[in-house]
């Protein structure tokens, strides 16, 4: 068994709010050193950067972009939602976690939230040790990543559709992991986040517009 929980990066959404050219995961941002990268990059190099296994869930359409930054057989690529009618969020989490089904946990984080903190998902990694769940959360408001113990993998890996698994996070007692990170807040939805998101680098921009889903 893996001695570290598995960062699944979630990156099969169709990002359909999304207005711009381009998918939003393809969309560029300045990273900490000034260089541009993709939304996708940035999310993938700060879970690389804990030292945690990673594996990408995406698309064939986002499978090379992902694959400029992990191994091949981190990649796991799943069918696009649009043309499979009732296929969502519980899917991608589903296949997963199956692939990575000998982990001692799993740490579900959204591709298009490249602001959150490898020290705040070792923060989450730690935080299910002896909690079947753990969610990060930033001056008690709720966000990503989210991660389930071993003891949750019957659960996730029956899940389907768009649902997700918040209402795995209602049934069972979820510990908060309180970090200093408002980027476990800031997902990037729509072209004007992605705006405001490139404008508060330099301009003191804080994330309370931002309200991602917790699943």
């Amino acid at each position: 068994m893996s001695a570290q929980p598995t960062v699944i990066v979630l990156a099969a959404g169709l990002g359909s709010r999304y207005t711009g050219a381009g998918h939003k995961l393809e969309q560029l941002l300045p990273d900490d050193d000034g260089t541009a990268a993709s939304v996708l990059h940035l999310t993938l190099r700060h879970a690389i950067a804990t030292r945690l296994p990673v594996l990408v869930v995406t698309t064939s359409e986002l499978a090379p972009l992902a694959h400029e930054v992990v191994a091949t057989r981190d990649v796991i690529v799943v069918p696009s939602a649009a043309p499979v009618r009732g296929r969502g969020m519980g899917d991608s989490i589903a296949a997963g976690v199956v692939a990575r089904a000998d982990s001692p946990g799993w740490l579900l984080l959204p591709g298009d939230m490249p602001r959150v903190q490898p020290a705040t998902i070792v923060a989450v990694a730690r935080g299910i040790d002896g909690h079947p769940v753990a969610f990060a959360q930033h001056q008690g408001r709720r966000g990503h990543p989210v991660g389930f113990s071993a003891e949750m993998y019957s659960e996730l890996a029956a899940l389907t559709g768009d649902e997700g698994a918040r209402r795995l996070v209602a049934r069972y007692p979820a510990r908060a992991v309180e970090v200093d990170d408002p980027g476990v807040l800031i997902d990037i939805d729509t072209s004007q986040d992605l705006d405001e998101l490139r404008n508060g680098l330099d301009s003191g921009f804080k994330p309370s517009a931002f309200s991602p889903p917790l699943y």
